[in-house]
């Protein structure tokens, strides 16, 4: 694996913590020129030091998705300073959890405007770059919520929903332009998207269902990720639905 991907260059984004750090850093560790974005730009700032530190490619760009005008910023500042964008992982993404009944909508527009409108933002602006390149990777991370509905996650489950679809859209208009697409739909990680959720009972609901069995590490994913990227490139693995072994939903 050491190597698969020199010279090509990857856009994180959710890059400040749990999967996208980790995926990252493990890009990196095979050779690519990595792009992290995120809007917390201390932890870039680590996050950065740590890669260049065993020796990795990185540029570090403050940026929230959710906003056209700073993905489109992202993006062109990547193509600017390197040329080509390889692959994109858009990883950034929120989870607060919630009955429909009695619920911040603004919890409901965050969830939006970052998990569906951001993803399709960023993908929106590399398309034009990797058509001319002739290839390109786009890796939209999703869960095994855009597949299993739950009370109380509705509006989260519809986001990851909304994911699906279009990444399966996606890779029907683009596969003749030899761009790849693939989903990735973890179980429980041990991230901190729980500790995010605004209401309080389901805070506690999301502890206990976390704490009920061995959760995968942000690593895990990040294997997956490494794995769907450095296939030949004849062949697009669509789609890794990963859970922890002792979940059952």
């Amino acid at each position: 694996m050491v190597g698969k991907l020199i010279d090509k260059v990857a856009i994180v984004t959710g890059a400040s913590s749990g999967i996208g750090e980790a995926t990252a850093l493990a890009l990196a560790s095979v050779g690519a020129t990595v792009v992290i974005a995120a809007r917390r730009s201390d932890r870039l700032q680590d996050l950065k030091a740590r890669i260049t530190g065993t020796g990795g490619k990185v540029l570090s760009i403050t940026a929230d998705v959710s906003d056209e005008a700073q993905v489109e910023a992202l993006v062109n500042q990547t193509h600017a300073k390197f040329g080509r964008v390889d692959i994109l992982i858009n990883n950034a993404g929120v989870m607060l959890l919630s009955l429909i009944d009695g619920a911040d909508t603004e919890d409901w527009r965050r969830m939006i405007n970052l998990n569906v409108l951001g993803l399709m933002y960023a993908t929106h602006k590399v398309l034009p770059l990797m058509k001319a390149q002739g290839a390109g990777h786009i890796v939209n991370i999703s869960s095994v919520a855009g597949r299993v509905a739950n009370a109380g996650s509705g509006v989260y489950n519809a986001s990851k929903w909304a994911v699906g679809a279009f990444s399966e859209v996606l890779r029907k208009e683009v596969y003749q332009n030899n761009i790849r697409v693939t989903i990735i739909e973890p179980g429980l990680v041990a991230t901190e998207l729980p500790q995010h959720i605004t209401d309080s009972s389901a805070k506690e609901q999301a502890k206990n269902f976390y704490g009920s069995v061995k959760n995968l590490e942000s690593e895990d994913i990040a294997n997956a990720i490494v794995y769907a990227v450095t296939q030949p490139s004849h062949v697009n693995v669509n789609e890794i639905l990963i859970r922890p072994t002792e979940q059952e939903r």
